[in-house]
C-alpha cells in the first residue's frame, strides 16, 4: 500500500474508531480531555508505524491497546497512583498477552455505555451550546478543529478555544463520566438531542456562507442520532428526532439546482427525494407510536415532515393536518418560530388572509425582530394576496437579514419578480 493510500486508510479508521476509542478511554481515566490526548497519541503512533507495517487487521483494538500502554506510562511518570501500577493496569483492562480479537471483544462488551456516557458528557449543561456542539463533533464526530471551523464558518482559534474551555470546565467541575439516571436523565437527554439537531440544521440550512447546505454535517448528525437510537431504544423522542432528520435529509438532492441555488419545497422535483431515507424515517416514526411518544416535540415535527413525504405532489399535501400539528407543537413548546410555521400551514390550508393575521400578530409582538424568515413568509403571503409592492419590500428586508449568500440571491430574485407585477 502506498503512503498516500495508507494515510487515507488511517484517516478513515480514525473517523470510524475515534468515538469508541475516546469513549472507552474516558470511562477508564475519568477525564475527557486526558482521554482525547491518549487517543491522539495513539493516532500519532499509527501514523508512524502503519506506513511501514501496514494497517492491522483490527485497527480499533490496536489503537486502544496503544493508548492504554501510553496511559500507564504517563501515570507512572506522574506518580499519580504511587506505585500502584499493577492495579492501574488491571483497572484499565490492559492484558499484555491479549491478542487483537480479544481486545476487540473486551472493547465491544462495554462500548454501548461508553459511547452513551461520552454523549452525555459532551452535552453537559455546564457547557454553552456552541461548546457542546464543538466538543460533540470533535469527540463523537471524529472531526478535526479545522474541519469544525470550516463547517460553521468561524475562526479555527475560536473552535479550539471552545474545546479547551469545555474540557477545563468539565474537569474543574469533576463532571464525571456517567449516564444520568432518574429525573436528571430527561433533562440531560434533551440537551443531547438539541445538540444533534442543531448540527443537523446547520448542515440542512446553513446560517451563513456561500452554500445553501453542508451535507457532511447532516450526515454526522444522522449518524449520531442513529447511534443514540440504538443505545436508547426505549426513548421515544430519540426515535422522533431520528425520524425527523431521516425525512428531512431525504429531500437534500432536490433542495438545490445544478448551480447550487436553493429550490423551495413546493417547487422541488419529488422524484429526487430519497425513498430509502423516507422509509427509514417513517419506520422510526412507527417506533415512536409503539412507545406512546407521538406527542413529543421531535415526534410532532417528524409527523409534519411525514405529511410532506407522503404527498406525491404539492397539491396532495395535508395542510390542515400540518396546521393542527403545529398548533399541538405550539401548545407543548411555545415558540414564535413554531407560530410562524403554523402561519404558513394556515395560509396553505385556509387561505392567505388567515395566515397573514397570525404573521402580523408576530410582527406586532416583536419577538422575531431580526429573524429573516418573518419578512420572507410575510412577503410570500402578500404576493398570494396580489399585494406585490409590499411583498417586494418584505423580500428585500429578508435578504438584508439573512447571512446566507444563496438565500439572499433567492430573496432578491423574488423581490424583483414582485416589483415587475
Amino acid at each position: 500500500m502506498s503512503a498516500i493510500a495508507t494515510r487515507r486508510a488511517i484517516d478513515a479508521v480514525w473517523r470510524i474508531e475515534s468515538p469508541r476509542l475516546i469513549a472507552g478511554l474516558a470511562r477508564m481515566v475519568r477525564d475527557v480531555g486526558f482521554a482525547e490526548d491518549l487517543a491522539q497519541d495513539a493516532l500519532v503512533a499509527a501514523l508512524e508505524k502503519w506506513p511501514e507495517s501496514g494497517v492491522p487487521d483490527n485497527p480499533g483494538a490496536w489503537l486502544m491497546a496503544t493508548a492504554k500502554h501510553h496511559a500507564i506510562d504517563l501515570l507512572r511518570r506522574r506518580k499519580v497512583l504511587e506505585g500502584k501500577t499493577e492495579l492501574l493496569a488491571r483497572d484499565l483492562g490492559l492484558q499484555m498477552a491479549m491478542d487483537g480479537a480479544g481486545a476487540a471483544a473486551a472493547l465491544d462488551d462495554e462500548i454501548g455505555d461508553d459511547l452513551l456516557g461520552l454523549m452525555f458528557t459532551c452535552c453537559h449543561p455546564l457547557l454553552s451550546t456552541q461548546a457542546r456542539i464543538a466538543l460533540t463533533l470533535r469527540m463523537l464526530g471524529g472531526l478535526t478543529t479545522p474541519e469544525i471551523a470550516r463547517a460553521f464558518l468561524v475562526p479555527e482559534a475560536t473552535v479550539a478555544q471552545r474545546i479547551v474551555r469545555a474540557k477545563k470546565t468539565l474537569g474543574d467541575a469533576d463532571a464525571g463520566f456517567a449516564i444520568p439516571a432518574g429525573d436528571e436523565l430527561a433533562e440531560r437527554l434533551a440537551s443531547v438531542l438539541e445538540v444533534v439537531y442543531l448540527i443537523f440544521n446547520e448542515g440542512y440550512s446553513a446560517t451563513a456562507g456561500d452554500d445553501w447546505m453542508r451535507p457532511a454535517l447532516c450526515e454526522d448528525a444522522l449518524r449520531l442520532g442513529r447511534v443514540l437510537a440504538g443505545l436508547m431504544p426505549r426513548e421515544s423522542e430519540v426515535h422522533g428526532l431520528v425520524a425527523l432528520m431521516e425525512i428531512q435529509a431525504s429531500r437534500s438532492r432536490a433542495r438545490t439546482d445544478r448551480s447550487g441555488a436553493p429550490v423551495l419545497l413546493l417547487e422541488q422535483d419529488r422524484s429526487r427525494w430519497d425513498l430509502l431515507l423516507i422509509g427509514r424515517g417513517l419506520k422510526a416514526l412507527d417506533r415512536v407510536q409503539e412507545l406512546g411518544g407521538a406527542g413529543g416535540a421531535y415526534a410532532l415535527q417528524a409527523a409534519i415532515a411525514a405529511c410532506h413525504a407522503r404527498a406525491r405532489c404539492p397539491e396532495d399535501t395535508d395542510w390542515p393536518r400540518i396546521a393542527a400539528l403545529y398548533h399541538q407543537l405550539g401548545e407543548l413548546a411555545p415558540s414564535p418560530v413554531v407560530q410562524l410555521n403554523r402561519a404558513v400551514a394556515l395560509t396553505m390550508a385556509f387561505g392567505p388572509a388567515v395566515g397573514l393575521q397570525l404573521v402580523d400578530a408576530l410582527v406586532a409582538d416583536g419577538s422575531l425582530d431580526g429573524y429573516h424568515l418573518l419578512p420572507s413568509v410575510r412577503g410570500d403571503i402578500l404576493a398570494k394576496l396580489d399585494r406585490f409592492p409590499e411583498a417586494a419590500a418584505e423580500f428585500r428586508r429578508a435578504a438584508e437579514l439573512t447571512g446566507n449568500a444563496r438565500e439572499r440571491e433567492l430573496l432578491l430574485e423574488r423581490a424583483a419578480a414582485c416589483a415587475w407585477r
